[in-house]
């Protein structure tokens, strides 16, 4: 499963939840006030900025956004949103690709890091990131912490999440620290429509270590946008690294 092969027209088409899921007030709210504080009256760049969905209403706050993303269905749906002079959009690889000026604020959200399905991939991935950012930038990263603890002898999924008309699980290769996510979608009837995505995930002290390797510093970790405190049982995490001076 390649990445363009995941993120095509069908998937741009259906990504998008308005006031539901990754699109509810009460997880788009929080996300788009803490970015805009950490941007202040500087430049943000969102890596895999997708359709918009957090690019929009960060620059709808008065925050000039570029993007830089791989799936071109993904840009032509946040076109219906935003026209090119308001969202500029670099289509490319997070990892490597550039776009041009200055930036106070590097972000990547809902995961995304995970794309990369290699660890050398990751780490390029944060020294473009402070490649896009001056002295005191900051670079910040929302992830899930692996549900590894789960698993018990033999066992090589977790569900993690089970709601009416969705099921979520996922399946670990621990040698090679990957995983699939598994969405299943279904109604009343007896079908159900599966999309399936690679992953390869990031403990939180590999992910620092990444940023050092890229000239960073941590800054902050907490479990959420809202600032709650980050523990062993939390699930996901938003780490902001910062580069010196």
């Amino acid at each position: 499963m390649r990445q363009d092969e995941i993120w095509d027209a069908e998937t741009a088409q259906r990504y998008d939840t308005p006031g539901t899921g990754m699109f509810a007030p009460e997880v788009l709210g929080p996300t788009v006030d803490r970015l805009a504080a950490l941007a202040g009256r500087g430049r943000a760049l969102e890596f895999a900025v997708g359709t918009g969905r957090v690019a929009v209403p960060l620059a709808e706050r008065g925050v000039p956004v570029t993007g830089i993303e791989l799936s071109v269905p993904m840009v032509t749906q946040l076109r219906t949103k935003a026209d090119e002079a308001t969202l500029p959009v670099v289509v490319g690889d997070m990892a490597t690709a550039t776009a041009p000026g200055d930036y106070t604020l590097v972000y990547l959200v809902y995961n995304t890091i995970s794309n990369l399905l290699d660890q050398a991939a990751q780490v390029a991935c944060f020294r473009n990131a402070a490649r896009h950012l001056g002295p005191g930038g900051r670079f910040v990263i929302e992830l899930w912490v692996p549900e590894l603890r789960k698993l018990p002898p033999g066992q090589q999924a977790t569900v993690w999440c089970a709601e009416p008309g969705y099921i979520g699980l996922d399946t670990y290769d621990v040698l090679r620290q990957q995983v699939v996510s598994h969405h299943f979608h279904f109604g009343e009837g007896r079908e159900a429509r599966l999309g399936r995505s690679p992953h390869r995930y990031i403990w939180p002290a590999e992910l620092d270590l990444m940023g050092q390797l890229a000239g960073f510093e941590l800054e902050s970790r907490h479990a959420d946008w809202s600032g709650a405190e980050f523990t062993a049982e939390s699930r996901s995490h938003v780490s902001v690294y910062r580069l010196p001076g």
